[in-house]
């Protein structure tokens, strides 16, 4: 039982974004969580109810399990913000630059985060040109989208354009960005600071949604195992990157690391997965924190922009 008493908490979870699969299996943990230790907390799926039922239900506090568009990128923020209702993780600017991964790169790169060389295209873009920039492979994902959803590793020039119709499916903004052939770290951030990284191994190298959220084959090793020197400078820079968003509370960076050891930042997540896969429920646990205990941080934290 938790010793705070949050009053009446609503876990915003479903949605209506592509990711709405893995909103619910979040939620649900989430939820779960919290009711284990004593929390008034109630599901509400933003995808099957509007803000009206919200307002209704008379919630004191929302726990934001929603991810990807409507949840993950400021909207949801903005509409408890003018109903004065706290919530957990970062607020509507935060959020919805985060979500753009375009706009992201650009104030990285203005603020000296390292980040992969990027170009974006459009239906009429010189796709071999691309490649020449950019090396091969490269990756080509929709800007606005989680979860590697519409992504493609591209080893070709003559599949740059078939990449392009693939992402621009999700999403008008599509991104093509230079491929890091390295270790997969990510940097799970509670409370503004950095938790114990993570490594990942995918199964042949595809960390896809389906490595993501459901393959058994999937590897992760927390500790991660790398030099000390490197970690500490990787969660060093990962919360810079965090911070230069304007993002707070809880989230999770992610990050390549090329040949020569040098750490690249590739996106930032404001409401990372919190499912039996998830990275920041695995850091939290080599940090001493149970996944209960978790849940309850990040709700503390919980405020009105």
């Amino acid at each position: 039982m938790t010793g705070r008493d949050f009053g009446r908490v609503a876990v915003l979870l479903g949605g209506r974004s592509a990711e709405r699969e893995v909103s619910l299996m979040s939620g649900t943990a989430v939820l779960e969580a919290l009711q284990r230790q004593g929390v008034d907390a109630h599901p509400f799926d933003t995808g099957a109810r509007n803000m009206t039922d919200f307002a209704a239900d008379k919630f004191d506090c929302a726990f934001i399990a929603l991810h990807g568009r409507y949840g993950e990128d400021g909207t949801i923020q903005g509409a408890l913000d003018l109903m004065g209702v706290p919530y957990t993780g970062s607020g509507v600017m935060a959020c919805a630059l985060a979500m753009d991964k375009w706009r992201t790169k650009l104030v990285w790169r203005a603020s000296g985060i390292p980040t992969p060389r990027f170009e974006m295209l459009k239906a009429e873009s010189n796709f071999m040109a691309t490649a020449d920039s950019l090396g091969l492979p490269l990756i080509v994902k929709p800007a606005r989208e989680g979860s590697t959803i519409g992504l493609t590793k591209v080893s070709s020039a003559e599949n740059v354009a078939g990449a392009y119709r693939e992402a621009a499916k999700h999403d008008s903004m599509v991104l093509a960005e230079q491929f890091v052939d390295g270790p997969e770290l990510t940097t799970a951030i509670l409370d503004d600071e950095a938790l114990p990284l993570v490594r990942i191994e995918a199964p042949g190298g595809k960390y896809d949604y389906e490595a993501k959220y459901f393959s058994d084959e999937t590897r992760y090793f927390c500790p991660a195992g790398v030099d000390v020197g490197l970690e500490e400078r990787v969660k060093r820079i990962s919360v810079d990157a965090f911070r230069i968003l304007g993002c707070k509370g809880w989230g999770r960076v992610d990050v390549m690391i090329d040949a020569d050891g040098e750490p690249w930042v590739l996106e930032a997540n404001t409401v990372p997965g919190m499912t039996g896969h998830s990275l920041v429920p695995m850091a939290a646990k080599v940090a001493g924190l149970s996944f209960d205990q978790l849940v309850i941080r990040i709700l503390e934290a919980a405020d009105v922009e």
